[in-house]
């Protein structure tokens, strides 16, 4: 008689996600403020206003962290990410790089959860001359934006992470670029909106917005009204889906999806000391000992699911220039959407009294979550964007003001 035995779990479809887990919540008759969106941004949000003492209802279409937040890398990494057209961001991207040792420190101190902060910075690569010319011409553009960035040599990029291949030419290191473990802040983010009183409610959709005398009164969910003072719009990739927002306020905003994977390191198989990015992946080493390898763009509309090519595409990238990828067992292969704006940079406005936008974040979702949350409580509770947010809002797609559309 055969000896049964258990069949290991594929890792397809499957995500880092936190070990934590949402209590079941009643939804409550009347909040000061309801987050639609129970991911990072609506979260950091949450968590900001209930510290600022105001009630708050966080509500999720499915579960906490399932859109963007639990498929992301977790960088902070304004210089690597700097490119052609996006000087109008960098200003936010920076000044929320200098926002988030305090958003850690609260975060991990209010939560007692760590969430494996690295400051070890970023290696951007080049192999042959044609990637070394487009290296060159990105590493200018850093230098003439003030980035701190420093022009490597190969042997040197070799000497700061020995497990690149020997046909690496060239690097840059941008020392102030930093990562997180999107997996353990959504842990602590989690219980620091609990321990704050956020009420999280999980697999339930706001089916319509409540309207008197030309402002947002609350939501409908569940069969059930919500009143709020301030409804917040943090759904992400779906922010600008049909339904929610009459036509004059929609919101020009799309999912970009993206495959990823986590590969188990070992002593044997070697791992990074710190982000590397290529011109096809980047690849993020985590304390627990996985290294993430990411990411696809895919401007296919919400198509779940990963695909041999999405996959092939991840692997090829990493094995070619870190050969030690080939004995890393595969432990979690996932997608997710990000949530893209027509200019790649985020929406942050009042879009109709009572009605504020948090959203479009594109790949940067982690690095701009505490000047999200800074910014967003700062227009809830005084009414007024801090100067470094208001070129986010709306107005720059040519879209009508806030009271002339909901008028």
């Amino acid at each position: 008689m055969p000896v049964p035995f258990d069949r290991p779990a594929s890792p397809i479809g499957r995500r880092r996600n936190p070990e934590s887990v949402v209590a079941p919540a009643v939804l409550p008759a009347r909040t000061d403020v309801a987050v639609i969106g129970g991911g990072l941004i609506g979260l950091s949000i949450a968590w900001r206003l209930a510290r600022a003492g105001r009630t708050v209802t966080v509500l999720e279409r499915e579960t906490i962290g399932a859109g963007a937040s639990l498929a992301a890398t977790g960088m902070l990494a304004p210089a690597a990410e700097h490119e052609p057209g996006s000087d109008p961001l960098l200003p936010l991207a920076l000044d929320s790089l200098r926002l988030w040792p305090g958003f850690r420190d609260a975060l991990e101190a209010e939560s007692g959860r760590t969430i494996d902060y690295r400051a070890d910075g970023t290696l951007v690569l080049a192999v042959g001359r044609d990637e070394v010319e487009r290296l060159r011409f990105r590493y200018d553009l850093q230098r003439r934006s003030g980035l701190d960035a420093t022009w490597l040599p190969g042997s040197e990029v070799r000497r700061l992470e020995p497990g690149l291949r020997p046909s690496v030419t060239a690097g840059i290191h941008c020392p102030l670029d930093h990562q997180v473990d999107p997996r353990l802040v959504m842990e602590a983010l989690n219980e620091a909106c609990r321990r704050a009183g956020v009420i999280l409610v999980e697999r339930t959709a706001v089916t319509t917005l409540d309207w008197s005398g030309g402002r947002v009164t609350g939501i409908r969910a569940a069969d059930r009204v919500v009143a709020a003072e301030t409804v917040i719009l943090a759904s992400g990739a779906w922010s600008g889906e049909g339904g929610l927002l009459p036509d004059a306020l929609a919101l020009p905003v799309r999912p970009l999806k993206g495959q990823s994977l986590a590969l188990r390191t070992t002593a044997r198989t070697g791992t990074l000391a710190r982000m590397v990015w290529t011109e096809q992946v980047h690849m993020a080493p985590k304390s627990d000992g996985q290294l993430i390898v990411g990411a696809t763009v895919e401007d296919c509309g919400f198509r779940p699911g990963v695909t041999a090519g999405g996959l092939y595409a991840l692997l090829e990238g990493a094995r070619r220039v870190l050969p030690g990828i080939e004995e890393m067992e595969v432990e979690a292969v996932w997608s997710g959407y990000r949530p893209t704006s027509d200019d790649d940079a985020p929406i942050l406005d009042t879009i109709a009294p009572g009605l504020v936008a948090a959203t479009g974040h594109h790949r940067n979702g982690y690095l701009l979550a505490p000047v999200t949350a800074e910014a967003i409580a700062a227009l809830v509770l005084h009414g007024a964007l801090p100067e470094v947010a208001r070129p986010f809002t709306r107005l720059r797609f040519g879209q009508p003001d806030a009271l002339r559309a909901s008028a």
